[in-house]
Parts: structure tokens; C-alpha cells; sequence
């Protein structure tokens, strides 16, 4: 399956979106993209452990993607690629698995990827959901 056709698979079918790096700043991507998502039936769990004890998108922001409750259709990352391999460990530790690791535009880390993609989670890199969601006019 290539990118292109996992990016449109996990846009149509995920319903529930941990937002790693979720900001409350309006003007960064790490708002306008969940809260694009959330305007458009998205559930977003926002984790950032600098914004902890915040709202944001209607959900407390949680410090660790292990502080989920439930199973997440996406992991959707806003980290830069030199901190992917930092949250490897949290991704692996999640109950359940998360079905699928999105790194934003601008993101990739392959030995990371690979690592996830032994586990059982799909993985997209360096692609916008938001962008993904307009293209394929969903």
C-alpha cells in the first residue's frame, strides 16, 4: 500500500486522533490541523506535557500518550524528526496499540518507522492530515 493509500484508508476510516505536540498557539500547525480535524468529526485527545491541565479541542490535554484511556486510530505527530525516536518507547507502551503513527509534513525517521511497522502499527510520513483531508475531498 503506498502512502498515499494508507493517508486516504486512515482519513476515511479513523474516527479517534492523539494530537502529540497539540498546541494552543491558533497560527501554529499543531492547532490549525487538529482543530481542522476536530471541525470535521475528528475526536482529537490533545498530549503535550508543557500544556498539561489545559483544554484543548473540548479534551484535557494529557501529558503522555500513556495517559489515554481507549483505543486511538492515529497517533498524529507534531515533533521534530530528531525527537520521533524519543516517543518509540510511549508508542509501544500505549494499551491498546495505536492502529497508525501519522509524522507531519516535514517529518520523517525511518528506523523509527520501521520500528513501529514491526509492531503492528502502520505509519505515514511526511504528510499533512489536513492537507490529505482537503486533496481527497473528504
Amino acid at each position: 500500500m503506498t502512502d498515499q493509500e494508507l493517508a486516504l484508508e486512515l482519513l476515511k476510516t479513523a474516527r479517534t486522533v492523539a494530537v502529540l505536540g497539540a498546541h494552543p498557539e491558533p497560527a501554529r500547525p499543531a492547532h490549525y490541523v487538529p482543530a481542522y480535524l476536530a471541525d470535521h468529526g475528528y475526536r482529537i485527545l490533545p498530549v503535550n506535557v508543557t500544556k498539561t491541565g489545559q483544554t484543548l479541542f473540548g479534551e484535557p490535554v494529557r501529558a503522555a500518550l500513556t495517559d489515554l484511556d481507549g483505543p486511538i486510530d492515529v497517533v498524529d505527530v507534531f515533533r521534530p524528526s530528531s525527537a520521533i525516536a524519543g516517543h518509540v518507547d510511549e508508542i509501544l507502551a500505549m494499551k491498546p496499540l495505536p492502529g497508525a503513527v501519522w509524522l507531519q509534513l516535514g517529518i520523517r525517521d525511518e528506523t523509527s518507522a520501521a520500528t513501529l511497522r514491526a509492531a503492528g502499527i502502520r505509519v505515514v510520513q511526511d504528510r499533512c492530515m489536513l492537507a490529505d483531508h482537503r486533496r481527497f475531498s473528504l
